[in-house]
C-alpha cells in the first residue's frame, strides 16, 4: 500500500460499527453508560459530559463535492472543534476521503450525513428548520450575520467549480468573507473555517437530551477498553 493511501481515509457515518448502531437507538445508551460508566475515570467521564453538552444541531455544514483530502480533513476537524453535531457531504459514492494525519481522529467524534443527491441532501436540512447559505464571493451576507439565524447549513462548494447549480438555488442567502488584499480568494477549509467561527459563536449547546446521552454511550464506549466484551459480557447476565 502506498503511503499516501495509508493517510487517507473514508469518512462516513461515524467511523465504527458500535457507534453507529448507539446513534441509531439500536443500542439502549442508557444500558451502555451504566455498563461502561464504573470502568472510565471521573476525568474522562466529565470531559465526555463538558464537550456533549456544548454540541450544537443548529449549525451545520454542508461539502458540496469537495475533491481534496486535506481539504475535507481540515473541515470535519474545524466541525468538530468549534462544536458541530454533523456535518453533511454531497458526493457521488455517499462518501468522502480525508487526510487521516489532518483529521487527527476528529471524523470520530462527528456525524457525517452524507448524500448521493443534492436534492436529499436540501430537503434533509429543510425539514429540520435550516437555512442554507451558500459561500459566494457575490453574497450579500457578511460573516457576523450566521450568528443570528436560528438554524443554519453553511454549503461549500469544491475547489474548482465552487457550489453546484443545484445547490446553489436551493441557497436562500449567500455569504462571502471581506477581502482586503489582493487575493480574490481563500482556500475552501479556510474559508470554511471563519463562516464557522462566526456562526458558532456564543451559541449554547443545543442537542435534545436522548441525542447528548447517545453520544455519552458513544463516547464511554470509545473510551473504555474492551467495550464490546463488557457490554456483551452484561448482556447476558
Amino acid at each position: 500500500m502506498r503511503r499516501s493511501e495509508f493517510e487517507t481515509i473514508e469518512v462516513s457515518g461515524w467511523g465504527d460499527r458500535l457507534a453507529r448502531r448507539i446513534a441509531r437507538g439500536e443500542v439502549d445508551a442508557e444500558f451502555v453508560i451504566r455498563t461502561l460508566e464504573p470502568y472510565a475515570s471521573d476525568r474522562r467521564k466529565a470531559r465526555l459530559q463538558a464537550v456533549f453538552a456544548a454540541r450544537m444541531g443548529s449549525v451545520t455544514l454542508v461539502l458540496d463535492g469537495l475533491h481534496d483530502p486535506h481539504n475535507g480533513a481540515a473541515l470535519v476537524r474545524t466541525s468538530e472543534a468549534l462544536g458541530l453535531a454533523r456535518i453533511h457531504v454531497v458526493a457521488e459514492h455517499a462518501s468522502f476521503l480525508a487526510h487521516a494525519k489532518v483529521a487527527k481522529g476528529t471524523h470520530k467524534w462527528l456525524e457525517v450525513r452524507a448524500h448521493r443527491e443534492p436534492s436529499r441532501c436540501v430537503q434533509e436540512l429543510r425539514d429540520s428548520g435550516h437555512v442554507l447559505v451558500g459561500a459566494h464571493p457575490e453574497g450579500t451576507l457578511l460573516p457576523g450575520a450566521l450568528a443570528r439565524i436560528p438554524r443554519v447549513a453553511i454549503v461549500l462548494g469544491n475547489e474548482h467549480q465552487g457550489i453546484s447549480k443545484e445547490i446553489l438555488e436551493a441557497c436562500e442567502q449567500r455569504v462571502r468573507v471581506p477581502m482586503r488584499g489582493f487575493a480574490e480568494s481563500l482556500n475552501v477549509s479556510v474559508s470554511g473555517a471563519i463562516l464557522l467561527a462566526f456562526a458558532t459563536e456564543a451559541r449554547p449547546g443545543d442537542l435534545p437530551d436522548l441525542e447528548r446521552r447517545r453520544l455519552y454511550a458513544r463516547g464511554l464506549a470509545v473510551s473504555v477498553p474492551h467495550a464490546d466484551a463488557l457490554l456483551e459480557a452484561a448482556s447476558r447476565a
